[in-house]
């Protein structure tokens, strides 16, 4: 970046940058919807932690951004406890009934896991996850920190462009579903943008939760309410399923790029794709390449269908398959399959499976506190608003996760009883020196580990700011590189944000790759950076959706 006499060359340096990081020294949130992230401020400047105010920012999205979370779906976190000097992984996700199983799906003929309705639910995960943070993390009461969202719920908040656009495009497909017009549709129709919506019935769920913790939830009357709705229409979660479920702690995989550590969950999440992305990547200059040359976007694109490979082959519950974790993040093999990769032409397709779903909406949000502990949280209904199958009277959707699962004999990720189906959620954090120094996460589907990936090699090989990093034009590769009815020759599509040259777009062509003519959705960015030197935070957030970073 030129640097003039009076500064930098521009007021918010790269010409693409949407505006300035947010820097303070107390605390930083960044969540995708701006109440919220007042919502965590206000918990933080009550001496509440990092996780508390992830807690009550997440509780409040929920009711505020239903398109993309709440308390029917999952959740993941990566933790870093100043106190102990670690980090702490949580996988919040649930797992498929019991009583369903594969012979099931095969008796009805059916191929593939339908998107909506009631087979596709799985234990919600998401309130269990928020009490095992609290357990461990947590300052303040729980009924302090649901007493926001408890109140915005009863008082209302207004609909933004964003979350209105998604609203109504999601009630379409699930309208029909008994509960979801008399909760999302106030007086028959759907939420308009600057329209304040009310939900009373999650206040109320709210204060039970405040008040009986989360066995009111997997123990109590809620429990047997969902059962009750989804026996009610064809399904096969119940009371039990939910009474045993239970999170897990897990131990954060990492691998090393140029000098920073970037630490993912491991599997049943993607998060490994993005390690793998990453060693494959450092074998190249990048540097040298130029940021949006068509010899960084090509290298990227060809990197990324080597790894969706094994991500479509190897992740799943790990509880029911041992995926071979080490070899695949190990430099070796980076080295290995790097060699595929030409430089002169973009593969058709690469070896191993088939690749899954791309669809998804999601919520991601970090937060820091005075004590220096940092949370990079992730949770979603998958699917946008979940399932269809809508508790009305709880005021919440269940998530359709179930409906990732493969229905393939021998797959990893074949469906099985009491089984984690694979998920694309997936929070990040980067530490370096030994130190931790930055929490991020892109929501998405299938572009986050793309994107963790690009934001990682924006602010290191390309020297962009935390904001630069996130508002620099995205590239989305979607499909598989295996052959299609469509096309017997299809290496997949490229989808490249405004920002990238026509010059470039045509080189790419005649690389062999296919450019998308329609907008993919290329996520949602939030991070902090933790400058120990100067002893401040630093925010960035989304400029494509509604995201806010901010500080005290």
């Amino acid at each position: 970046m030129p640097i003039t006499d009076s500064g930098y060359d521009r007021l918010t340096g790269r010409a693409f940058a949407s505006r300035s990081e947010v820097i303070a020294q107390h605390g930083m949130a960044a969540t995708s919807q701006p109440l919220a992230t007042q919502v965590a401020l206000d918990i933080l400047k009550a001496n509440g932690s990092a996780v508390d105010a992830a807690i009550a920012a997440n509780a409040s999205l929920g009711l505020m951004e239903p398109t993309g979370c709440g308390v029917g779906g999952d959740l993941f976190a990566i933790v870093w406890d100043n106190t102990e000097k670690k980090l702490a992984g949580l996988n919040a996700s649930g797992r498929s009934p019991q009583r369903l199983t594969l012979e099931y799906f095969r008796q009805h003929k059916l191929h593939k896991i339908p998107f909506l309705g009631p087979l596709t639910v799985s234990v919600p995960g998401a309130v269990d996850g928020w009490f095992e943070l609290h357990r461990r993390f947590g300052k303040l009461s729980m009924a302090d920190l649901l007493e926001p969202a408890i109140r915005y719920a009863r008082d209302g908040f207004p609909l933004s462009d964003v979350i209105a656009w998604h609203w109504a495009n999601d009630a379409r497909a699930r309208s029909a579903f008994p509960g979801f017009q008399s909760l999302y549709m106030p007086d028959g129709k759907v939420p308009r943008k600057g329209q304040v919506f009310c939900n009373p019935a999650l206040a109320a769920t709210y204060e039970q939760l405040a008040a009986g913790g989360r066995d009111a939830f997997y123990l109590g009357d809620i429990a047997h309410q969902i059962g009750d709705y989804l026996s009610g229409q064809g399904g096969f979660l119940c009371y039990d399923d939910l009474a045993t479920h239970c999170s897990e702690w897990v131990t954060p995989l990492s691998t090393n790029y140029r000098g920073y550590e970037l630490y993912e969950l491991p599997p049943n999440g993607q998060g490994v794709v993005a390690l793998q992305l990453l060693n494959i990547l450092e074998t190249f200059d990048l540097r040298s390449m130029g940021y949006g040359s068509a010899e960084h976007i090509h290298t990227l694109v060809e990197a990324k269908k080597l790894v969706f490979e094994d991500r479509a082959r190897y992740y799943a519950d790990m509880a029911f398959y041992d995926a071979p974790l080490d070899r695949l993040i190990s430099k070796d093999y980076a080295k290995i399959r790097r060699r595929l990769i030409s430089s002169e032409r973009a593969a058709v397709k690469y070896p191993a499976g088939d690749d899954l779903p791309e669809y998804g909406d999601t919520v991601y949000l970090t937060v820091a506190d005075r004590e220096g502990n940092m949370i990079s949280l992730i949770q979603r209904n998958y699917g946008g608003m979940g399932s269809g199958m809508t508790l009305a009277e709880l005021g919440f959707m269940l998530q359709n996760r179930g409906s990732l699962f493969s229905l393939e004999d021998r797959h990893a990720n074949v469906y099985a009883p009491g089984k984690r189906p694979f998920h694309t959620i997936i929070p990040a954090f980067v530490m370096k020196d030994g130190q931790p120094y930055m929490s991020f996460g892109v929501m998405g589907g299938s572009m986050q580990p793309q994107a963790h990936a690009q934001i990682m090699t924006n602010m290191i090989d390309f020297d962009m700011n935390l904001q630069e990093a996130g508002d620099a034009a995205r590239i989305r590769h979607t499909g598989s590189s295996q052959p299609t009815d469509e096309c017997m020759t299809n290496g997949g599509t490229v989808f490249l944000e405004n920002g990238f040259g026509q010059a470039v777009r045509a080189q790419l062509r005649k690389l062999g790759h296919r450019l998308a003519t329609d907008r993919e959705d290329v996520g949602g960015y939030q991070a902090i950076l933790r400058d120990s030197e100067q002893g401040v935070y630093y925010g960035a957030s989304e400029a494509r959706k509604d995201g806010q970073a901010a500080g005290y």
